[in-house]
Parts: C-alpha cells; sequence; structure tokens
C-alpha cells in the first residue's frame, strides 16, 4: 500500500507542505518518486512519520529528531534526547516564570498608582548575581536559591527583603550604639545573621555543611567591609565592616 502526499497528509493531520518540507531537509525520504514527479509513501514512511510527530509534540526540535532517527542503532538515544529536552524545557518554564512573577509586580505597582521596584521587574530578565554565585558556590547552589527566590509571591519577596532589611539595620544600631564586634549582644546578633543565611537553599549553612559554611561567612564579611553597594545596603562603610568583625569572630568561635 501506498499513499500520495495528499493522502498521507490527511491521514496524519498535517500538511502537504510539511510533508514536503520533511523531505526537503532529508528527516522523511519517500518511497519512491512516481514518473509524473509524485512522492509515494509506504508503510515504513509511515511507521517514521508516526515517531516524528510523536517527538514533535514534545516541542523537540526537527534537528533534535532527525538526530534521534539517525542514532536508530542505540536504543537509548530516544531516552537520552527526550531527556536532554526535558531539562531545557524545564529551563524555559522558571525563566517563565520570574518573567511571570517580574510582570505581576509590575500591574501590581501601576494598579496602586506606583513605580515598580526597578530591582523586582529585573527579576528573571537579568539575575545580576548569577555568575558571582556559581564562582563562588557553585551552579546547584545559585539554581537552588534562584528557584526559592523565584518561587515567592512579590508579597513573600517584599516581606523577605523588610526582614533583611531590618537585619542589616540592626547592625548599624549596634554599631551606633558602641557596642563592639565580641560583645555578647553583637554576637547573639550574628547567630541570628547565620540562621538567616540557613534559611537560604543553596547556602552551605541550608545543608549544615560547617566547614563551608564558615568559608562562606568569611566570605561574605569581606564583600559587607569592601564593597561599595553593601555600604550603602547597611547603611555606613564602618556599619558593614562592624558586622564583618562580628561575624568573622563568630564563625571562629563556631569552629573552636
Amino acid at each position: 500500500m501506498e499513499w500520495t502526499v495528499h493522502e498521507l497528509a490527511e491521514r496524519a493531520g498535517i500538511s502537504g507542505r510539511t510533508l514536503r518540507h520533511y523531505h526537503r531537509i532529508g528527516l522523511l525520504e519517500p518511497d519512491r518518486v512516481g514518473s509524473n514527479g509524485y512522492r509515494y509513501y509506504g508503510p515504513d514512511a509511515v511507521a517514521r512519520l508516526q515517531r516524528i510527530l510523536l517527538l514533535r509534540d514534545t516541542g523537540m526540535p526537527l534537528a533534535g529528531i532527525a538526530s534521534v532517527l539517525a542514532a536508530h542503532e542505540s536504543p537509548t538515544a530516544e531516552i537520552d534526547a527526550l531527556e536532554a529536552h526535558l531539562g531545557q524545557l524545564a529551563r524555559e518554564r522558571e525563566a517563565l516564570e520570574r518573567r511571570i512573577t517580574a510582570v505581576e509586580h509590575t500591574l501590581e505597582m501601576r494598579r496602586r498608582g506606583r513605580e515598580p521596584r526597578m530591582d523586582v521587574m529585573l527579576d528573571g530578565f537579568n539575575d545580576r548575581y548569577e555568575t558571582e554565585v556559581v564562582q563562588r558556590w557553585g551552579r546547584e547552589a545559585f539554581e537552588a536559591s534562584n528557584q526559592w527566590w523565584h518561587g515567592k509571591s512579590v508579597h513573600q519577596q517584599q516581606a523577605w527583603k523588610a526582614d533583611a532589611e531590618a537585619l542589616l539595620a540592626r547592625w548599624r544600631e549596634l554599631h551606633e550604639d558602641g557596642h563592639a564586634p565580641d560583645s555578647a549582644v553583637a554576637q547573639q546578633h550574628a547567630a541570628v545573621h547565620l540562621a538567616w543565611f540557613a534559611d537560604i537553599p543553596g547556602t552551605p549553612t541550608h545543608a549544615g555543611d560547617a566547614a563551608r559554611s564558615a568559608d562562606m561567612v568569611r566570605g561574605m564579611a569581606d564583600l559587607y567591609e569592601s564593597s561599595p553597594d553593601f555600604h550603602r545596603i547597611f547603611g555606613t562603610r564602618e556599619a558593614a565592616r562592624f558586622a564583618a568583625n562580628a561575624l568573622r569572630l563568630h564563625v571562629e568561635r563556631l569552629s573552636r
């Protein structure tokens, strides 16, 4: 039994143009081309078309489908290709969810007649700290913390930022009140700061890795002390340096 382009397209629920395109790119060859120029498809071509359409329904690009079908001698080729495609779709979904969160925030602020927060508007479009986090603590740490952050609603993100701002403002208060980094009240707040780190998935403190947690805290202390961005966040350079020294002392005492 053989079918023409028109007959096969009608039965497969696709267009004749699609079949001709598949032929043109070498994805689906007809069994033969008649003297009249018509393409004829037999059982083998129909079976191949069925696999093409099944893979296409997953969203796999035609180049990927061609690779799967070309590797027919490997029984795992299709599984490997589908797993890779699933990973790509998951990454696209995460990016889309971040964009949805950013747009929801913008829409909510507009409805209130207020200006959107630029850092929230751009979350998902440009993750500013990705390179730095990956370099310091690895890709898994970034993915875990990034997924945790973007899984929050706008209100939850705002609440978390408010808590973070209060945590850092407390350091400035302690410094201005004249406390030393090794004072009981400063060390108590250092413990609160470490607990705050532990709430963030992807951090060594969240994973309970004591050695890497100490390294992370020391690294963050260095950033607090040296980065103008953190000086602004803490309120003053001196407050940031005070917090950095208190945190260093705290992890040193914990490691004894």
